[in-house]
């Protein structure tokens, strides 16, 4: 933490510059993450009013979904070389522009372009105010408070953005899911020019590396395109495997400018950081199983229960408490127990909330029976994504925490087109041709199988977290040496 001003208590976040900006930061990352799923719940009302058909009405998700994956690693290193304010600034202007776009919407053509550039927004957001709670708070307990805080605003905004999408349709149509966002992150802007330092200048001898940045963008945005569309396009489609093989061949193109770049985007160094591929890889199941559970209750909330979109709303209200509650105390596990500990802990019981809401979920299910499991995977959710993210920033140097903070949230976006795309096939088998009362049943048991299934990937990331526990290391600027000690 910076001299100028110091904490309440050791460990502690009283009340100064630093946690203003930490409040700042933590309500930068709610926006971004309300938008993950606050349009789930007025799809409906979206396909009426602008002609979307069955088939198409999933790109609405997946234009935010592509360009935000994709530009995740350019945006954390935009915010190392350019300054974190300046891309933090220029990150909330344009996802409020484009908010607004969306809002006043005509037609898909330009709905789909504004949700493109709220996930380029988004993707500078992210991983910015990511580096700079890493570089504001000193690493330890300090940071993991921090984080917790922030990763709670994070988690919550998952859930949040589900429940506000419910009301805000219900109450002033589909239109208000995207003007909400301009609400949010237009006083935004004002605070961050107050409340964090001026960026100096750019330190002398570092470049862009401008090739490697337009071929891992772009590469991964293929990737992701691919994911996403391929279970309703076919992924034997030309579009789709001309951009799976482009995207591969690009990220590989990547690969050999990195080894011949002065200057790398991703500095080699940080991949020897055990800390940080392990918390990245996590962040990538995490988001392909937890971070997945919300689109298929929303659907059963919908389709088999028969809620309006207020109702549905209204049924994320327990799930948003416990994810708050678990992501916020999250950095004060695990600076008690360790990261281990923590991480195991809460993947077990996700892993039995994800069981016990596969159970739970039928057609004749009711609500009630949903609570054991909204409860354990709750408390699993909010304390992983916490977790996750202390794990990855351990051990990387100041002036990398943007490439870092870009690495872990590309896993995870990357991880939220795999999982939905292949989770969808497996709620969707064998529902062709099927209508009422077959269809809702249906529909029903293609998701419980779906929980069961998000089940057997948390297991495997619990398997991950007691194999390849992160153990802290000192920042340095140079790679950091495999050591490795228990938690």
């Amino acid at each position: 933490m910076p001299a100028t001003e110091a904490s309440s208590a050791p460990g502690g976040l009283g009340w100064n510059r630093e946690t203003a900006t930490l409040a700042l930061l933590s309500f930068a990352m709610l926006i971004v993450s309300l938008d993950q799923y606050i349009v789930v719940v007025a799809l409906p009302d979206i396909a009426r009013d602008l002609g979307y058909s069955a088939q198409t009405l999933q790109s609405v998700i997946s234009a935010y979904a592509v360009a935000s994956a994709g530009f995740l690693l350019f945006g954390g290193r935009a915010a190392d070389l350019l300054g974190r304010r300046r891309v933090l600034t220029t990150g909330l202007a344009l996802y409020a522009g484009a908010a607004l776009a969306g809002g006043l919407a005509t037609g898909p053509g330009m709905l789909l372009a504004a949700r493109a550039a709220q996930g380029l927004g988004g993707a500078l957001v992210f991983p910015t105010t990511l580096a700079l709670i890493n570089t504001t708070f000193p690493e330890g307990r300090t940071r993991n408070r921090a984080l917790g805080v922030w990763g709670g605003a994070g988690a919550a905004g998952l859930v949040i953005g589900v429940l506000l999408g419910g009301l805000l349709t219900q109450a002033f149509g589909w239109e208000a899911v995207f003007l909400v966002n301009v609400a949010l992150a237009g006083p935004a802007l004002l605070p961050a020019f107050v409340v964090i330092p001026p960026d100096g200048a750019r330190e002398k001898g570092r470049t862009f590396d401008l090739p490697g940045a337009l071929s891992v963008t772009l590469g991964v945005t293929l990737i992701v395109f691919a994911l996403v569309q391929g279970p309703g396009l076919g992924w034997l489609s030309p579009g789709i495997l001309v951009s799976a093989v482009a995207g591969l061949l690009l990220v590989g193109a990547f690969a050999v400018i990195e080894r011949r770049s002065a200057d790398p985007l991703m500095p080699p160094g940080l991949l020897a950081n055990r800390n940080l591929v392990t918390g990245s890889v996590i962040a990538f199941t995490f988001m392909a199983t937890f971070g997945s559970v919300l689109y298929f209750l929303s659907l059963y909330f919908q389709q088999v229960l028969g809620y309006d979109a207020l109702e549905t709303g209204a049924g994320f209200l327990i799930p948003t408490a416990v994810v708050v509650a678990g992501s916020t105390t999250a950095g004060q596990f695990v600076s008690r127990f360790g990261l281990r500990s923590t991480l195991v802990v809460a993947l077990a019981l996700g892993a039995l909330g994800a069981v016990l809401l596969g159970v739970a979920v039928s057609p004749d299910g009711s609500y009630g029976a949903l609570i054991p499991g909204l409860v354990a995977l709750g408390i699993g959710d909010g304390v992983v994504f916490t977790a996750m993210f202390i794990a990855a920033a351990t051990g990387v140097a100041a002036r990398e925490q943007g490439i870092a903070s870009g690495i872990a949230s590309t896993g995870s976006g990357v991880g939220a087109a795999v999982g939905l795309a292949v989770l969808v096939l497996v709620a969707t088998a064998g529902l062709d041709d099927l209508t009422g009362e077959r269809l809702r049943a249906a529909t029903a048991d293609g998701i419980s199988t779906t929980l069961f299934v998000v089940a057997g990937g948390i297991a495997a990331m619990l398997l991950l977290a007691v194999t390849r526990c992160p153990a802290p290391a000192a920042p340095a600027p140079a790679p950091v040496p495999r050591q490795w000690r228990r938690c």
